[in-house]
């Protein structure tokens, strides 16, 4: 009998604390998810729906490092959402060529079509940039090849022996590579679909091997209109898309020569929508109104206020939901310090802790439907945060939603909850002021400040665990939210707005600082956290809401000025902090006094017992705006 151990241990892990004491769960750690079986490189784990109701997952994976010999594709099934894996079979066997990067198309038919690259000459060495490749030979071959598919009748329980290639038609990038297009440097990892009688494949062409691995990459769609009615696939049509020789790059003013792992929707009225990652801080994306021939100049994401979107050198992937509504992950950080970073091909890989997710809706444009995105919401997290998580897919069974993502060594799934994705979806519409967990509920009155409230007991964040007879301590994913009215005549720094501290000092405040920003700061007496919100965006004279979430789970401060989520504006590339793990409360004074030092007036002051979301702190908000 076959043991996974790393299923064994990783199973008995969950809802323990490192020291094997059960503690409360946040079902956005990672550690909490559902292991799928692996061998020891696990990436893309991606899944489609069979007719026989089985979740069926391809892998890439091996016994060695991502891109190691023997990597190579594996399939299973799951009756019961992920929770167990049966029917494991190689899709390509270990001991061939390179076989990598696979996902799933399933037909109108059942039949399950599963595409990936394919090293079959099996070449062990291309040619790469001297340096960083000291012999100007790349030994990594995971991205070259010919692009292959084979298929089931049976819902993945056996695949076809045929192995067939797609002919790829080379583009200008192909044919400036160092064999001019003989051999073809590519990859995927964007989603297969259909629209009306077509199957649609993204791939990634990519135009040398150097600093950061790909040098220069964009996108295509390769199309066949007949695979799922072909009476033998392997006769299928195909054609490469766009139209022309230039593939989906990023915008031409100021992008960079990264455009790559893009990923498709199709909104109501057929027009495409492509999102996908670059070097320039920012995702690109475009829009096709005529089945992917052509397509809309590229443009970095935007926020439905306009605000841009952040994003590293990392998967960042939209899914179009059941109910017509769009999710959209991505990592929430970079702009121009990633853009004017000097190696910024190889540092924009970093940071894809916590994974964080923005909800889309349709809105009528000129040229057709388009996409109004929200401000994001955190949705998986690692408490260590150089743990990279990515390459995530999306399944909805039976009302609910989960989302697969890899380590690199482990892939989960995980269930999402619904509550987070409707706030979402209603962010924009949402104008209430949340209840669950207010526990100081403050406003003015009359009188000159300062003023006093009594101050709340707040959950702790770090704990002894009494259970065990060392009693060390634990982690417990709490948190609090400070949410704040007010209007200053001037923005002179050390304003005291709110103090709860004790006189030795433990407790939390806020305040002004020298940089016109408002600063949050908690101590338990041997350990102190700050962060601020972004700069610029505080007036004089001027009413401002400000709502401070401090969420313990992923050890993250948050600012929403002004119903609008702090991302670092052009000062800082994270507009989140993260607060030290191993500070214990913010206990402090019984009372909080507000307006110390202030320029102004303080109008409201709610205290919430656990982390708002970004959509409730918006509505929270939006609230403020309706009170006369």
């Amino acid at each position: 009998m076959q043991v996974n151990l790393k299923r064994i241990v990783l199973s008995l892990s969950l809802g323990f604390a490192l020291t094997g004491v059960l503690v409360a769960q946040d079902a956005r750690d990672i550690k909490t998810g559902m292991v799928i079986p692996d061998e020891t490189y696990s990436d893309q784990p991606y899944i489609v729906k069979t007719n026989d109701g089985a979740w069926l997952c391809v892998l890439t994976t091996g016994t060695g490092h991502e891109g190691a010999s023997g990597q190579h594709l594996i399939s299973q099934r799951s009756l019961d959402q992920g929770k167990t894996w049966i029917d494991k079979r190689d899709v390509e066997p270990g001991d061939g060529p390179e076989a990598s990067y696979a996902v799933l198309l399933k037909a109108p038919s059942g039949r399950v079509f599963v595409f990936y690259n394919h090293n079959t000459d099996n070449i062990r060495a291309v040619k790469g940039d001297s340096p960083p490749y000291a012999d100007g030979l790349v030994k990594r071959v995971d991205s070259q090849g010919y692009f292959v598919f084979k298929y089931s009748d049976d819902n993945g329980k056996s695949w076809s022996a045929n192995r067939v290639a797609i002919p790829m038609r080379n583009f200008e990038i192909d044919k400036k590579n160092p064999y001019q297009g003989k051999i073809q440097y590519f990859w995927n990892v964007g989603r297969a679909f259909a629209y009306k009688e077509s199957a649609y494949v993204p791939v990634h062409k990519v135009g040398g091997f150097g600093e950061g691995f790909f040098t220069s990459s964009e996108g295509a769609l390769l199309q066949s209109p007949d695979l799922f009615t072909a009476t033998d696939p392997a006769k299928a049509k195909w054609n490469t898309l766009p139209d022309g020789e230039i593939g989906l790059r990023t915008p031409a003013k100021d992008g960079g020569p990264i455009a790559e792992e893009q990923n498709f929707v199709v909104l109501s009225d057929g027009s495409f929508f492509c999102v996908y990652r670059t070097i320039d801080g920012y995702p690109a994306y475009t829009y096709s109104r005529d089945a992917g021939h052509t397509w809309e100049p590229p443009q970095y994401m935007r926020y439905g206020n306009g605000q841009l979107m952040k994003h590293p050198r990392a998967a960042n992937f939209v899914w179009k939901c059941e109910n017509g509504k769009y999710l959209y992950w991505f990592h929430n950080h970079g702009g121009r310090f990633i853009r004017e970073h000097k190696n910024r091909r190889s540092m924009a890989y970093e940071d894809r802790n916590p994974a964080w997710v923005s909800g889309g809706v349709e809105v009528d444009s000129p040229k057709g439907k388009v996409i109004k995105w929200t401000q994001p919401e955190v949705l998986l997290y690692d408490e260590d945060p150089l743990i990279r998580m990515s390459y995530p897919d999306l399944v909805e069974d039976k009302g609910s939603y989960y989302i697969t993502e890899t380590q690199k060594d482990v892939a989960r799934v995980h269930k999402i909850d619904e509550k987070l994705l409707s706030q979402l979806w209603n962010q924009f519409d949402n104008a209430k002021k949340a209840q669950d967990g207010l526990v100081t509920n403050w406003s003015y009155q009359s009188g000159k400040f300062p003023q006093t409230v009594a101050a709340p007991t707040l959950p702790e964040f770090y704990k002894r665990d009494t259970k065990k007879l060392e009693q060390p301590g634990m982690n417990v994913p709490n948190g609090f939210t400070v949410d704040l009215s007010f209007n200053l005549t001037n923005l002179s720094d050390n304003q005291i707005l709110l103090d709860a501290r004790d006189a030795t000092g433990k407790g939390w405040f806020v305040r002004t600082t020298d940089k016109k920003t408002v600063e949050f700061a908690m101590n338990d007496g041997r350990t102190e956290s700050t962060w601020s919100c972004d700069e610029g965006l505080l007036k004089a004279n001027q009413n401002h809401n400000v709502s401070i979430i401090v969420d313990g789970g992923p050890h993250l401060i948050s600012f929403v000025v002004d119903g609008n989520f702090n991302d670092g504006g052009d000062t800082r590339q994270f507009g989140w902090g993260r607060f030290n793990p191993y500070l214990k409360s913010v206990a402090g004074a019984a009372q909080i006094t507000l307006g110390t030092q202030l320029n102004g007036r303080i109008s409201q002051l709610s205290v919430y017992s656990r982390a708002l979301t970004v959509s409730e702190a918006i509505g929270n908000y939006n609230a403020q705006k309706k009170i006369p």
